[in-house]
This record gives C-alpha cells, sequence and structure tokens, in this order.
C-alpha cells in the first residue's frame, strides 16, 4: 500500500464527525437518513463526508430498494494499519540501536 493510501485514510479520520460515521457503522449497514438523525449535521453535509470516507476506502454502499446502506468496508484501515506498524518498527529499531549504542553501567 502506497503512502497516498494511508494520507487519504488518515485525512478522513481527521474530521471528527468522520470518525462517528464509522463509530455508528461499526453497529451496521445504516442508510443516511439514519446516520444524518444521530450527527450534528444536517443530510447534505453526511453525504459529503460519506463521499469522502467511500474515497479513502473506509466505507462501502449498496442499494437496497430505494435506500443507499452504508457500510464499513473490510480492510478499510489496512492502509492506515501498515503505515502505523512501519514507523513503529523503524521507532523502536532506532531506539534499539541507540540503546545498544550506550554503554553498560555494571551492577553493585
Amino acid at each position: 500500500m502506497s503512502n497516498q493510501a494511508a494520507d487519504a485514510v488518515f485525512d478522513a479520520l481527521g474530521e471528527p464527525v468522520r470518525r462517528r460515521i464509522l463509530e455508528l457503522l461499526n453497529e451496521g449497514p445504516t442508510p443516511v437518513g439514519e446516520l444524518a438523525a444521530r450527527l450534528p449535521v444536517g443530510r447534505p453535509a453526511v453525504s459529503k463526508h460519506l463521499r469522502v470516507l467511500s474515497n479513502a476506502g473506509l466505507i462501502e454502499h449498496r442499494s437496497a430498494g430505494t435506500r443507499n446502506l452504508y457500510m464499513l468496508a473490510p480492510g478499510g484501515m489496512a492502509a492506515a494499519q501498515q503505515w502505523l506498524v512501519r514507523t513503529w518498527d523503524t521507532v523502536l529499531a532506532a531506539y534499539a540501536a541507540e540503546v545498544a549504542r550506550l554503554p553498560r553501567r555494571s551492577s553493585p
């Protein structure tokens, strides 16, 4: 996965309303109207947030009759998770190198 994919995920997660939408979708597929009823923004704003989340690969939608149901995308957080693991591995390696470089103290 590219840094561009991780950037899109982190950018999408930077907005509190979008994080709340993901929390609500964790309960299962939900139509936009139900999401809007549980959020402090109107339906048009929720639709815009859903578009950003979808473009970042965090959610998907399917039509069910006349309704569009939104749900979490399996693996939607994979790009961010991989970025975090790579970053954490780099930090741990630097820490281990620094510890190895320090002189050892003898025990009393």
